[in-house]
């Protein structure tokens, strides 16, 4: 399913896997995922990670920068027909918003996957738990 871009209920015509059983082994996957490489890539920087972040943007030219806020807007070919119109990006096709914060070193420190397409990046930052943590200090 994550390979393939595929719905859970068309797994069973080739892994022989009904709908359920193919959601549930996603769910145990992605906490598998996440229980390995969480504490480690998935979490917010400490004291010894920003001076090395910051050391590393002032080498680079970019005083003071911690880290970069991206927004990408990915294709998605197996949208819900009823879902599309809100899901509909500038090329008429629809999309799902992935924003992300991640370092130099590639290490993620935020992302937020799921806002809808029809949002532009600015729209995207007044949905997103980042720019809320921001805001409420």
């Amino acid at each position: 399913m994550l390979a393939n871009g595929c719905s859970a209920n068309s797994t069973d015509e080739y892994c022989r896997l009904a709908e359920s059983t193919a959601i549930e082994n996603l769910k145990h996957f992605c906490k598998a995922i996440e229980g390995i490489y969480g504490a480690t890539y998935l979490c917010s920087p400490n004291r010894e990670d920003l001076k090395r972040l910051l050391c590393k943007a002032d080498k680079k030219g970019f005083l003071g920068m911690i880290r970069s806020l991206n927004c990408m807007h990915w294709e998605w070919k197996n949208c819900p027909i009823s879902w599309a119109g809100q899901f509909k990006c500038l090329h008429n096709k629809s999309t799902i918003v992935l924003e992300a914060v991640a370092s130099y070193d590639t290490w993620i420190w935020h992302a937020f996957f799921g806002a809808i397409g029809s949002n532009n990046d600015i729209n995207v930052l007044w949905s997103s738990p980042l720019f809320d943590n921001v805001v409420n200090g």
